[in-house]
């Protein structure tokens, strides 16, 4: 990061989360409510935090991803907390992944996950009308229907995510070697930045690494004229944004957009965000709020209602076309 003084560029150095005094609970409790920040453009429900396993083993937070598979997010402060731990980070997340790989079926993660911890976030209130359990099987049957994930898919998988301000090379080097072996473990920078008294967080995928041919352009020749061939990318975390959208006309200032399988609709604005009941916030926040969940797929759960089609399926059709 940068801070631009005429034409001349100085480096604003980061921070660490201890340098700041925060502690690995204040970042589980950012990330909890800032899904986001390690899931862009993916959706996912927090189903647990703090939670214990058969060993006394405690996972900081515990997520359900847009596939049906269990997410087991682990979290150090900075690089030092890391090296000087006894066990090694992402072993310690291997463990836990583990034991979550028995849990079979959506009322064994209700029953032993996701109602004791809607019980402890509501807090004794009487929120929901329902009880727990009741609210908890509807949460989640509501993701998988409007995830399209079949019931029999549910965690198949288990995906791991660690989340440092830093990490060590021995750790970057076990998670580079265990995705090279089929295991899905992602390490996320959350990097910490205090510029005139305001906390400012950079979310960087450290690993695993995007493939180079996800950045490829082909140059084709047609008759007279020279066009950008862009392949398409597989990786939504490497696919164009909505300033893009806006750039290529596809989307435009004003449109009117509606949160699928939801009634709520909101207006576009030249910045990318959205304009809901007079506020502006970014579509990911507009459509956590709709949802409920922690984070969601924006382009997919965002239909554009003149062309009755999702963000996603736009920018297919126009990318479709540009490689024509």
């Amino acid at each position: 990061m940068y801070n631009i003084k005429n034409i001349e560029a100085i480096p604003i150095e980061p921070t660490s989360f201890s340098e700041l005094q925060m502690t690995e609970h204040d970042i589980e409790e950012l990330i909890k409510n800032n899904t986001n920040l390690i899931a862009e453009d993916e959706s996912m429900l927090i189903v647990g935090q703090q939670v214990r396993n058969s060993s006394n083993g405690i996972c900081d937070l515990v997520g359900l991803n847009q596939n049906g598979d269990l997410v087991l997010i682990e979290i150090k402060r900075d690089r030092k907390d890391i090296e000087t731990r006894k066990e090694a980070f992402e072993f310690q997340a291997i463990r836990y992944a583990a034991g979550f790989a028995t849990i079979k079926d959506i009322d064994d993660l209700i029953s032993k996950i996701y109602a004791p911890f809607l019980e402890k976030k509501n807090n004794n209130k009487n929120k929901y009308t329902l009880t727990i359990t009741e609210q908890a099987n509807r949460n989640v049957v509501s993701f998988f229907q409007e995830n399209n994930i079949a019931i029999e898919d549910f965690n198949q998988r288990q995906q791991i995510i660690l989340v440092a301000s830093d990490f060590d090379a021995q750790t970057k080097s076990a998670v580079a070697w265990l995705n090279s072996n089929g295991v899905e473990m992602y390490c996320y920078k959350l990097i910490p930045y205090k510029i005139k008294d305001e906390l400012y967080i950079e979310s960087k995928k450290v690993l695993p690494l995007d493939r180079y041919e996800d950045y490829y352009v082909d140059l084709t020749n047609k008759t007279t004229t020279s066009k950008i061939k862009r392949k398409r990318q597989s990786n939504r975390r490497n696919l164009p944004r909505i300033d893009a959208m806006l750039d290529w006309g596809v989307v435009k200032e004003g449109d009117l957009l509606k949160a699928k399988n939801h009634d709520s609709t909101a207006t576009l604005l030249g910045n990318g965000n959205v304009e809901v009941t007079g506020e502006e916030r970014s579509i990911q926040q507009w459509l956590r709020e709709v949802t409920g969940w922690s984070s969601v797929e924006t382009y997919a759960f965002t239909v554009h209602m003149e062309k009755g089609k999702t963000l996603s399926e736009i920018r297919r059709d126009y990318m479709d076309k540009m490689e024509q």
